[in-house]
């Protein structure tokens, strides 16, 4: 994550939220070694209360399996919900400061931009 440095720099904590289950974050955290926190949402209960969850359909199934990409062999679970691309900014209130989601899963949010958002969030300095 190339803006990594600047959000921890603000003082910010990345949290990333994943569909794979915590037996696959565990091999991707080997693989990868993230700096942020990387949690699990396997049974997409979290993605649903939010209202970022996503059904694939049968024939994107195909083509993701066409492509190495098991849904139910990565989450341990066969709902086919994937989440939708979103980010959070929250404030030291713990409420939600920034928020962004976009309805094609392809899109993401610019690196720009979040760091943008998380600089506004910040407090007021006296």
């Amino acid at each position: 994550m190339r803006i990594e440095p600047e959000l921890l720099a603000m003082g910010y904590q990345i949290i990333a939220v994943s569909a794979d289950s915590p037996e696959f974050l565990r091999q991707s955290q080997a693989k990868h070694q993230p700096n942020y926190l990387l949690l699990s949402d396997h049974t997409m209960k979290g993605a649903l209360a939010l209202g970022i969850a996503w059904r694939v359909d049968a024939a994107t199934l195909e083509k993701y399996r066409g492509f190495g990409i098991d849904l139910e062999k990565a989450s341990g679970e066969s709902h086919h919900l994937l989440p939708v691309p979103t980010a959070y900014v929250l404030g030291t209130d713990g409420l939600i400061k920034f928020s962004y989601s976009h309805p094609d899963h392809r899109v993401r949010i610019s690196g720009n931009l979040l760091v943008a958002a998380a600089r506004d969030a910040l407090p007021a300095k006296p």
